[in-house]
């Protein structure tokens, strides 16, 4: 595969969605969805994969100062939590009432 490529991931997950981390530094965290970024496959996760960033002070932020900041992780790190059973759950699409929907694949609930 050559740099230029890339693969295809589909975004399943909507901002708003509780998500679980399965993977990575922050692995049984959970959180809701605060943004979806498609162009690089990643999501930023309330509470999750927090940075220290050293700042400036600026017309925005008097003070300056060390601030904490959510940074993106990849969507394959996260799983939908399904809200009937409260457990990590995939995510699939059906048609109904002609209109295609959301619902979680364990227990069949449809997904706002």
């Amino acid at each position: 595969m050559h740099a230029a490529q890339k693969c295809e991931v589909k975004i399943r997950l909507k901002k708003g969605d509780d998500v679980k981390v399965i993977a990575g530094k922050d692995k049984g965290k959970t959180g809701k969805i605060l943004r979806v970024n498609r162009k690089t496959d990643r999501v930023e996760v309330d509470g999750v994969n927090v940075m220290k960033r050293h700042t400036k002070p600026s017309p925005s932020n008097q003070d300056g100062g060390i601030v904490d900041k959510t940074v993106g992780i990849h969507i394959s790190n996260v799983m939908l939590i399904d809200p009937k059973s409260k457990k990590p759950t995939r995510v699939g699409f059906k048609i109904e009432g002609g209109k295609k929907v959301r619902f979680a694949k364990d227990s069949g609930t449809i997904l706002v």
